[in-house]
C-alpha cells in the first residue's frame, strides 16, 4: 500500500516515517510539509533517523498515494484534506485543535471520500474510551452522585489545551451521564462543585508523550481509569493500522472504534 505522510518533519510524522519505512507491506511515496519548512528537499528517512529512503520532503504529493496520513496542524490538515478531495484519496486525520468551521469541512468532505478522524490513534486510548463509556453508563444513577475530572499531561511543545483526546473523553462521559458544564481548571473561590460539570486539567511537562486519567469520584470510593504512552510509536502504529484499514472503504467518517472493531 502506498502512503503519503503529511507533516512528515514533525515529531509524529518522523515516527510514522520510521515505522512505515521498516514495513514490508507499506511504501512511502510522499513526505509532505509546508512550503516554508527549512528541511524541504532533505530525505525524509534521514530526518526520521532511519537513513535515506529516497523520498525528499516536498510540498504536495497526495495524488500518488493510496492513503494519506496527516499529523500536522489544523490549517495544514485542512489544506491536505482539500488535496485529498481533489484526487479522491482516503485520509487518516490525527491532527487535533480544529475549530468549528474546520470540523464542519471534515464532515462535509467525508461525504465524498473515506476519512478516519480520531483525537488519538493509540489502541490503548481508544480501548480506554470504551471502558469510560461503560463506567459512565454504570454510574449515571449512582445514589450519592459522581464527580468526574479529567487530567491530561503532555510535552511542553503541545499547542492546544486540553488535548483533543481529553475533550473526547469528556464528550463520552457527558453523553453517558448527562453533564452540561465543562470547566477548564479552577482558581479563587468557585464555590461548591456541582455534578453537572466535568473538570479538565492540562499539564505540560518535558517530553511527556501523553497521559490521560479519568476520575469518577463518589462518596467513599473512587475509580480512576488511566492510560499513558511511554513513547510516540503507539500513535504512529495506530495511524498506520487505520490507513491499512481505510484503503478501499466507501466514503464516510470513521473513527478508531471502527478500525478496532469496538
Amino acid at each position: 500500500m502506498k502512503i503519503a505522510i503529511h507533516g512528515a518533519a514533525g515529531r509524529m510524522g518522523q515516527r510514522v516515517t520510521a515505522l512505515a519505512s521498516d514495513s514490508t507491506v507499506l511504501e512511502i511515496v510522499a513526505a509532505l510539509e509546508s512550503a516554508t519548512h527549512p528541511a524541504l528537499g532533505q530525505d525524509a528517512g534521514t530526518l526520521a533517523g532511519v537513513g535515506e529512503i529516497g523520498i525528499p520532503l516536498a510540498v504536495v504529493g497526495e495524488s500518488e498515494a493510496d492513503v494519506v496520513i496527516d499529523f500536522s496542524v489544523p490549517a495544514a490538515a485542512i489544506a491536505a484534506l482539500a488535496h485529498c478531495l481533489e484526487f479522491g484519496k482516503p485520509i487518516v486525520i490525527a491532527t487535533t485543535g480544529f475549530d468549528e468551521s474546520q470540523e464542519a469541512f471534515i464532515r462535509t468532505a467525508s461525504e465524498k471520500i473515506p476519512i478516519v478522524w480520531a483525537p488519538s490513534m493509540s489502541t490503548a486510548v481508544n480501548l480506554l474510551m470504551k471502558l469510560t463509556e461503560i463506567a459512565g453508563n454504570a454510574l449515571k444513577d449512582f445514589p450519592s452522585g459522581v464527580d468526574v475530572e479529567i487530567v491530561e499531561r503532555h510535552h511542553r511543545y503541545k499547542e492546544d489545551a486540553p488535548s483533543g483526546t481529553a475533550l473526547r473523553f469528556g464528550e463520552i462521559v457527558a453523553k453517558a451521564m448527562g453533564q452540561t458544564s465543562h470547566v477548564h481548571g479552577r482558581e479563587g473561590r468557585p464555590g461548591v462543585r456541582t455534578q453537572e460539570e466535568i473538570g479538565y486539567h492540562a499539564l505540560r511537562t518535558g517530553d511527556n508523550a501523553g497521559e490521560h486519567t479519568i476520575v469518577f469520584g463518589m462518596l467513599g470510593e473512587t475509580i480512576e481509569l488511566k492510560v499513558a504512552a511511554s513513547n510516540r510509536d503507539c500513535y504512529a502504529q495506530g495511524a498506520l493500522l487505520a490507513a491499512s484499514w481505510l484503503k478501499d472503504k466507501p466514503a464516510g467518517l470513521y473513527t478508531m472504534n471502527d478500525v478496532l472493531g469496538l
